[in-house]
This record gives C-alpha cells, structure tokens and sequence, in this order.
C-alpha cells in the first residue's frame, strides 16, 4: 500500500511539473506577441493570469519564475524573442520582474481570501498594480542612470497609462477563460 501512495503523490507532482512548464511556455509564446514601444506591448501579463488563475498561486508562481529563469538564461523568451540578464537589467526589465511580484501577490490573496470569482478578480487587478510598480520603478531608475531625470507622471505616460485598457482586456479574458480551462483540464 505505501508504494501506492508514493507513486501516486509522484504522478501529482510530475502532473504539476508538467502544467508549470506548460504555463511557462503559454507566458514565452505571449510575449512574442509584441508591439515595440518605451516597454512592449505583449500578452505577457495575460499568460501570468492565467497561470495564476488556472494553476493556482503556488503553481501559478512558479510557472512565472520558471519563466523568467528561462530568459535570464539567455533562453528567447522574453519580448521580441530576446533572452539574458541583460534584458532583465534593461529598463522595461522591472516589469518582467514584476509579473513574479504580481504572481506572488495574487497567490497572497488567494491564500488569505480563498479562490471565488470576486477574490480571482480582486487578486488580478491587485497583482497588475504590483507589476505596473516594480516595472515603473525599475523603468525610472536605469532611465535616470542612463539618460537623466524624469517625471514619474512622464515614465507612467510612457509605460502604464498606455497599458491600463490593454491589461484590463487581458484581466477581463482571464477571467472568462480560466475556470473553463480549469474545469476542462481538471486542475
């Protein structure tokens, strides 16, 4: 009986295994869905979405750090099929960062609230504010290293203001979409 038990906590974790790196690659196949600006404009905050919501926070978490991992490895999978700590130390790499900050802010609320649909809703736009912070922060800094100061309401007009319609569609998607994935993908 104990072997039983083991290989089936196994198979979970290989299953778990499997939907993280699935995640990771849905996150690496939307941000090549770009449109060059200041920051890309890509699918990448809807792939860690639905990672999040479809996986869980946990599991959802780790599919944003596997990917970024990926990329920081010099694997393409950030916008524009780049990859390396370069890209991460570039100015729009405080966002990329930020989608784990978001990840793990969303997983946050989701353990303390639980999984409803309200909460998943709550947790997305809170997890958005997260990333929109680390991004424009980082975005602010390497800016004043590299060109000189800058007002925060010019860099929120380059990088968020932009973003806000775009990323509420892919909030909005998320929402529609998850729990169908879930249900279908028994997770």
């Amino acid at each position: 009986m104990q072997y039983a038990e083991t290989h089936t906590n196994t198979k979970i974790r290989t299953v778990d295994m499997v939907y993280i790196a699935l995640f990771a690659v849905l996150i690496a196949v939307c941000s090549w869905i770009t449109i060059p600006m200041a920051v890309p404009f890509t699918m990448q905050t809807f792939g860690m979405f639905m990672a999040v919501e479809v996986l869980g926070g946990k599991k959802g978490s780790l599919a944003v750090l596997v990917y970024i991992l990926l990329g920081a490895a010099g694997i393409p999978v950030f916008a524009g099929f780049s990859g390396g700590a370069g890209v991460l130390l570039s100015a729009s790499g405080g966002y990329i960062i930020g989608f784990l900050a978001g990840a793990l802010v969303m997983w946050l609320i989701e353990s303390l609230f639980g999984r409803s649909r309200v909460i998943s809703l709550v947790s997305m736009l809170a997890g958005l504010a997260v990333c929109y912070f680390f991004g424009t922060a980082w975005f602010m800094r390497v800016y004043l290293k590299s060109t000189g100061p800058v007002s925060l309401l010019t860099v929120l007009g380059w990088c968020v203001f932009p973003f806000i319609i775009p990323d509420l569609t892919k909030i909005a998607l998320a929402w529609v979409l998850a729990p169908r994935i879930r249900r279908y993908a028994g997770i």
